[in-house]
């Protein structure tokens, strides 16, 4: 027979089993969420989500964009958009750059997510990981079709898949399938790209939106196509074949929270005494550790992905490094990275040249806002510069065009009085044709009979989809002229830019706000006005070397040569030589003070890239030899290139067979200064109260995983790592429930036994 005290001392026993049990389960949890905490190294922030409220959106051809869109069978329902964190190293002459984006699904549904971003267009992509629950898989570089092939036979099999392409040097696309409901996932990229100088001043650029494209409308031709003119043919060739994978959805600021909400960090080391450092559209903590290194934060936490985050730093004493020399050994070759600044050439005599100076102003519906005053007023201080010697003209375009004056007319004051009653006038509206534009400033009557300096100064945003319409422009007609890119905006078109000036063997300026227009605009006139170093030739005394740029471009006030070099071996000098306005100049480099370098191979293998797209576009080399030549360069040195792409694809099939896969697709931000009527026209008006808009930006919160192990993988691999692409919030919340029941039956135990 069992006794009370035998079933108490039972009792006793079970719970106290129990609550061994529970208390085990709870250590268990904190341990995993240490561990974790430590090995991925996440911070965690609050930023911006439009999760509350249905968001308005418009794609390129119909309505409005909202935050994050889960495409269903009734349309879109509205999700939760996350944030990107940029974490920025700068290292003497070099930058290296990770960009992590997370996201999050909230639905029930298993969804497919594509994110259109943009990155500078100088920048070699080389890394991409992706988090999928206790896993870092690190991406292999593959063929463009080949990696778009594994990528979609993963999605097919359930498997999360991370895909990064390249759609313009400077745009790309994140393609990340099989995010299953409630989960998290990270994807991480990695970039190499080179510090900008100009003079004392050194600098970097972040994009961190795709400004909405003018894409021109396909061009269909009919030609007879029989002898006896019986029968008809029609041909149609589209300028932007690709414009459904550069035009991602547009968020209207009247009618959505601020969305994209990004983190950066920028640990500057300068090799040098730091003076002045400056974000010139963002407010910024400075952290300061010693007179060569500054740790550079956001103010005010995470911003809203709008306009491009733009850093300059000078030396303490206003005394730039004139020359710079880095070097970095890969495999069996040396590579070699050089900054070299020509003297200035302001105190060379020279006889001043008359010029022709061709203006055109973009003033088309993305030029509204803020961007047609920097433009106007950029344009107006051009015009006060000019001298009584020189002729100019000024187009206006937007998709119409209009020549001010039939030919270039005397800088004298009744033509500059007309001039500056035209600019104050123009208004923004319509589409962007610039290829007319160009066409029109690049017509020149003189030729090369011509005796003046002629030079073509080009206002715009830059915001179209047929950029190569433009550069086979440039490349056919320029003839004597020089063309100058004044980008002008928040998010402008760089790539375009910097090649437009590349094949137009001009300079680019960039003006951000109208702060920056008289400074900017100063700059661009030093160059305009100053002799130019010409005849650059570089030659190696004990190597053999294959040289980035090919031809090395003319030089303008203040600006150095960049040049990149592969080498058999590091020995011997380099001799750079060349002529400034008509004084020779010439320096010579030992090789063996090259100070170490990190990522220069990566840096020489994308310049090498873009020589053999500027080779295939001034006709040097067929597409075919080009194409042959980007390909090897990309998959040697695993580079993101419009033939090669990263992909990442977890080995385990997560999707449940059979479960329907829903495609997402993430609009951006307009940028900041852009008319939103101005590019998509009038909007319906929704009964949205800006306090209700605010209320909902502060209540919708998430958290950012900041993931900040670089990847140090050559190869396709799989790392363990705590679970971070599951529901942390759920299981804080049972851990929290455990410990509580574990401390009542603690409690109760206690009780009992006392009472015994």
């Amino acid at each position: 027979m069992i006794t009370c005290n035998e079933i108490e001392t039972d009792s006793h026993s079970i719970l106290s089993r129990i609550v061994t049990i529970l208390l085990f389960l709870l250590a268990q949890l904190v341990a995993t969420l240490l561990i974790g905490s430590v090995a991925l190294a996440v911070s965690f922030e609050p930023v911006w989500s439009a999760e509350a409220q249905p968001a308005a959106f418009i794609k390129p051809s119909d309505a409005r964009a909202g935050s994050l869109l889960l495409k269903n069978d009734d349309g879109y329902a509205d999700a939760t958009r996350l944030g990107i964190d940029v974490d920025i190293t700068v290292s003497g002459p070099t930058i290296r750059a990770r960009v992590t984006q997370l996201f999050r699904n909230p639905t029930q549904q298993w969804v497919e997510a594509t994110y259109v971003y943009p990155l500078p267009d100088g920048g070699a992509v080389d890394t991409l990981k992706m988090v999928v629950g206790d896993r870092v898989i690190v991406g292999d570089i593959k063929e463009r079709q080949q990696a778009r092939v594994i990528y979609e036979q993963a999605k097919q099999n359930g498997q999360k898949a991370a895909l990064t392409e390249q759609e313009r040097p400077n745009i790309f696309t994140n393609s990340l399938a099989n995010i299953g409901p409630g989960q998290t996932v990270l994807v991480q990229i990695e970039y190499q790209e080179p510090v900008h100088q100009s003079g004392n001043e050194f600098s970097l650029r972040v994009p961190l939106v795709v400004a909405p494209r003018y894409n021109p409308a396909p061009v269909v031709q009919t030609a007879d196509l029989r002898a006896d003119g019986s029968g008809w043919g029609a041909t149609k060739s589209d300028p932007v074949p690709d414009r459904d994978r550069i035009s991602p959805q547009v968020a209207d600021p009247e009618e959505n929270a601020p969305a994209n909400p990004t983190s950066i960090t920028v640990r500057l080391q300068a090799g040098f005494p730091l003076g002045e450092v400056k974000s010139h559209h963002h407010q910024v903590q400075i952290e300061s550790p010693d007179e060569t290194t500054r740790v550079i934060h956001l103010a005010n936490g995470p911003v809203p992905a709008d306009r491009d985050f733009e850093l300059t730093w000078k030396a303490a004493a206003e005394q730039a490094p004139s020359v710079g020399l880095f070097r970095e050994h890969v495999g069996s070759a040396d590579y070699l990275l050089a900054f070299v600044t020509p003297p200035s050439a302001a105190q060379v005599e020279q006889k001043q040249l008359a010029r022709e100076v061709i203006f055109v102003i973009d003033n088309s519906g993305s030029m509204g806002g803020t961007s047609i005053v920097q433009a106007k007023a950029s344009l107006v201080y051009a015009l006060g510069r000019l001298r009584p010697n020189d002729r100019f003209n000024v187009i206006r375009f937007d998709d119409t065009m209009d020549v001010l004056f039939p030919s270039s007319v005397p800088a004298d004051n009744r033509h500059l009085d007309t001039a500056l009653s035209f600019v104050n006038g123009l208004q923004a509206r319509g589409g962007t044709e610039m290829v007319p534009a160009m066409r029109a400033a690049l017509t020149d009557n003189a030729g090369l009979d011509g005796d003046d300096v002629r030079q073509v100064v080009f206002l715009t945003d830059g915001a179209i989809g047929n950029e190569q319409q433009l550069f086979d422009t440039i490349a056919a007609m320029r003839g004597r002229s020089r063309v100058f890119m004044v980008g002008i905006g928040s998010a402008p078109n760089t790539f375009l830019m910097t090649r437009a000036a590349e094949l137009g063997r001009g300079a680019f300026t960039h003006i951000g706000s109208v702060d920056q227009v008289e400074e900017r605009m100063r700059g661009l006139f030093a160059k305009l006005e100053n002799p130019v170093v010409t005849g650059l030739a570089a030659t190696f005394s004990n190597a053999a070397a294959d040289i980035t740029p090919a031809a090395l471009p003319d030089l303008y006030r203040d600006e150095p040569l960049v040049l990149a070099a592969k080498l058999d071996r590091l020995a011997g000098s380099i001799e750079i030589k060349g002529r400034i306005g008509d004084r020779p100049w010439m320096v010579t480099l030992p090789l063996a003070n090259a100070a170490e370098g990190k990522g220069i191979s990566k840096l020489w293998a994308r310049r090498k890239i873009s020589d053999a797209e500027v080779a295939r576009t001034m006709r040097q080399m067929s597409p075919e030899e080009a194409d042959k030549a980007i390909l090897a360069l990309a998959l040697e040195h695993r580079l993101v290139s419009r033939l090669t792409s990263l992909v990442a694809i977890d080995k385990t099939p997560s999707r449940p067979v059979g479960e329907p896969l829903k495609l997402t697709e993430l609009p951006l931000n307009l940028p900041a200064g852009w008319d939103f009527e101005k590019v998509f026209g009038e909007r319906a008006r929704l009964p949205v109260q800006p306090t209700e808009r605010r209320a909902d930006a502060e209540a919708a919160k998430t958290q950012l995983a900041l993931l900040k192990r670089p990847a140090v993988v050559p190869a396709p691999s799989t790392i363990t790592l705590p679970k971070t692409a599951t529901d942390a919030e759920a299981k804080m919340m049972a851990g929290s429930i455990l410990l509580a029941l574990g401390l009542i039956l603690l409690a109760v135990n206690r009780r009992q036994r006392f009472a015994r």
